[in-house]
């Protein structure tokens, strides 16, 4: 007697099935699904994803003897990250309303697929997880292509290729200048110091958010903003020439050119951040926009308190700035910064409290599926979602990221 009905899914995350052999996800069914190994194949015989479909197609064929069974791959995002994580969350829930069903067996090629278990796991239970491994007669052979087959991958690539080579544009452009090797080795340690703190990841979010489109309001406001940046920077190498002519103190000489960076540098930051909350506002993103004034006023405040610290190192003409100055400008920006954090949160929240929110889907920070809005509480600030278990969970309003068709989670 069949079994309960069971689903086979097979993950492409970065969607080679797309931009290798032109086929776009979800592929339902046995006989599409080998269609699509065998054009992926021939597109490209060293992809794996071919050999994790034609696993997918053993499964089924194996589970079909007992029970009622459908197959189906899923493609992502050669983009990866959120992209390709809300691109198989949508064809997951497409898949699940076509074929309702009690449990599936998951099937992937490696640790990049099989990252996208906990959104599988958010909607549907997982039986077996099926891990396909290429078989190569020698060791050092398999590392040779899997170094290869990452070397794919943007990441990867950026890390390996890049920074090479950005170190030696560095080092190029410094002995060009006369600046010798102190400029070069700052800027690296300055991004490493970025990096180990976890700036870059947060610094690399908003500078990918800004769309640089011909079709965009703002790219006026960009092809503006992109100069003044070159031209405050210059200003500031100029400045740092100046004063290593006239003194050999090192902290004067670094505070003259921040002071020289700093008379123009905000302008075409605000700039930057106006043309992005036109886009947000042409887009109706409303609650983006807070986002984006909350930028607008760290810049201020991060102006202030710098544009103070190297006045107050240097002192060489008015406005004269004392230390007892330099602590009030600090103090103030405290002051000034939870003042604005605690507004803008409280505009975020009439914001939200004002969009239709009730029965929307909500997914997580990195796109799995967390429930449906059940309702607000305005008093306490949260809403009630409905998780994919029927369990209640509550979250505070200003943990919302962006609201569209679908709810995104900042946490």
């Amino acid at each position: 007697m069949p079994g309960k009905p069971k689903l086979v899914i097979c993950v492409d995350r970065d969607n080679d099935l797309y931009e290798k052999a032109g086929i776009s996800g979800p592929i339902i069914g046995r006989e599409a699904n080998l269609n699509a190994a065998l054009a992926l194949g021939l597109a490209d015989p060293g992809e794996t994803d071919t050999n994790a479909i034609l696993k997918a197609i053993s499964v089924y064929d194996h589970l079909s003897k007992n029970h009622s069974v459908q197959i189906a791959t899923l493609t992502g995002s050669a983009k990866l990250g959120y992209a390709a994580d809300e691109a198989v969350s949508t064809q997951l829930d497409r898949l699940l309303s076509q074929f309702p069903c009690d449990s599936c067996v998951f099937v992937s090629d490696g640790e990049s697929d099989s990252s996208l278990l906990p959104i599988i796991q958010s909607r549907i239970k997982v039986d077996a997880v099926e891990i396909v491994v290429m078989k190569q007669a020698k060791e050092l052979e398999k590392t040779y292509f899997v170094i290869l087959e990452k070397l794919k991958e943007p990441y990867y690539a950026r890390l390996i290729f890049g920074v090479p080579a950005l170190l030696g544009l560095l080092f190029v452009i410094s002995y060009t200048l006369g600046l010798g090797w102190y400029v070069p080795i700052g800027i690296i340690s300055l991004y490493l110091l970025f990096k180990a703190f976890g700036f870059e990841e947060a610094l690399g979010r908003m500078l990918s958010s800004f769309d640089f489109s011909a079709e965009k309001i703002s790219l006026v406001v960009y092809l503006v903003a992109a100069p003044l940046i070159l031209i405050s920077f210059w200003s500031g190498y100029q400045s740092a020439i100046s004063y290593a002519a006239q003194t050999s103190n090192l902290a004067k000489i670094a505070a003259g050119s921040l002071r020289s960076v700093l008379v123009l540098l905000p302008w075409p930051i605000l700039l930057l951040l106006a043309g992005r909350a036109l886009d947000m506002l042409a887009e109706k993103r409303k609650v983006e926009i807070i986002k984006y004034g909350q930028y607008a006023v760290s810049t201020i405040l991060f102006w202030l308190v710098f544009w103070a610290g190297a006045v107050w190192v240097v002192n060489d003409a008015p406005p004269y700035v004392s230390f007892d100055d330099f602590v009030v400008v600090i103090l103030a920006s405290v002051l000034m910064g939870f003042v604005s954090i605690n507004l803008l949160r409280t505009i975020k929240r009439r914001v939200l409290l004002n969009l239709k929110l009730e029965n929307k889907e909500v997914l997580g920070a990195a796109g799995n599926y967390v429930g449906k809005v059940m309702g607000l509480d305005p008093h306490e600030g949260t809403i009630a979602i409905k998780t994919a278990l029927g369990q209640k969970m509550v979250v505070h309003l200003e943990d919302v990221e962006r609201v569209g068709e679908k709810i995104l989670l900042s946490t």
